[in-house]
């Protein structure tokens, strides 16, 4: 089992194979519209246009299991994204990305990075959500915002934390392309 043989369906409801971005690099983030970090959508797009020429593809997968802070449809998330933020990269359905109702796709991003990068950056929000009640899991994602990078192999090559932005892992996104 690789990524490219998962399926996920669009803010459209279109199924769409992940073997098409085949050769690509892949930044793969679980997102929300009403998160202390949407912001971060900016700066997606920002790296999308800077390097989609040269094989970077964002695909965004909008989730409302932290705190609710996705209710939107997930074409109301797309449009959202649109015009707040210029997004022009992919945005999926939404999906849950913890718990047994799991995306099959997060599933297996999980088993093969279970553990952030950078997140010592992101320790004291986790146990602040744990003082609320709301406990994590080893492996789980701890909040909107995670990033997986994907290289052009389909290998998941690492696994940001939340509060790393996407300016921080330009370079890394660069030594792939």
């Amino acid at each position: 089992m690789g990524i490219y043989d998962f399926q996920m369906k669009d803010a459209e409801g279109n199924a769409v194979d992940l073997s098409g971005y085949r050769g690509k690099v892949l930044l793969i983030v679980n997102t929300a519209t009403r998160c202390g970090l949407t912001p971060q959508y900016e700066a997606l797009q920002k790296l999308y246009a800077q390097y989609t020429a040269e094989g970077l593809e964002i695909l965004d997968f909008p989730c409302n299991q932290f705190r609710e802070q996705a209710p939107e449809s997930s074409g109301e998330i797309a449009q959202v994204c649109m015009m707040k933020f210029g997004t022009k990269f992919k945005i999926f359905d939404k999906i849950e990305v913890n718990g047994a109702n799991t995306a099959p796709l997060y599933a297996y991003l999980k088993s093969v990075k279970p553990q952030d990068k950078g997140n010592h950056l992101f320790k004291d929000f986790v146990l602040k959500l744990a003082a609320l009640g709301e406990k994590r899991d080893e492996g789980d994602i701890k909040w909107n915002f995670t990033k997986f990078l994907v290289n052009r192999d389909g290998e998941v090559v690492e696994r940001f934390a939340p509060s790393v932005t996407p300016e921080e892992i330009e370079a890394d996104i660069r030594a792939l392309l």
